[in-house]
């Protein structure tokens, strides 16, 4: 399956894209815990929120990852 230098460049922004939003949302849940060990609902809508990013990002490269490999594994399979 050979992928062309575009279609690497997608690819390789997506996977970056859900590492670096992962990275963020970890980074904003550690502090949330420091700044506020005990429960709060202002907190909460903010993990919430951030674990809401990373889990768009990932539908969307998953999206990215099918427009990219579907058309190829077709003319695999053929």
């Amino acid at each position: 399956m050979n992928l062309s230098a575009e279609e690497w460049i997608v690819i390789a922004f997506a996977i970056g894209l859900v590492l670096a939003a992962e990275a963020i949302n970890s980074s904003i849940e550690a502090l949330a815990d420091l700044v506020s060990p005990e429960y709060n609902e202002a907190i909460k809508r903010t993990k919430d929120l951030a674990a809401g990013a990373v889990l768009i990002l990932a539908i969307t490269a998953a999206i990215v990852g099918f427009i990219v490999f579907i058309p190829k594994l077709f003319i695999f399979f053929e």
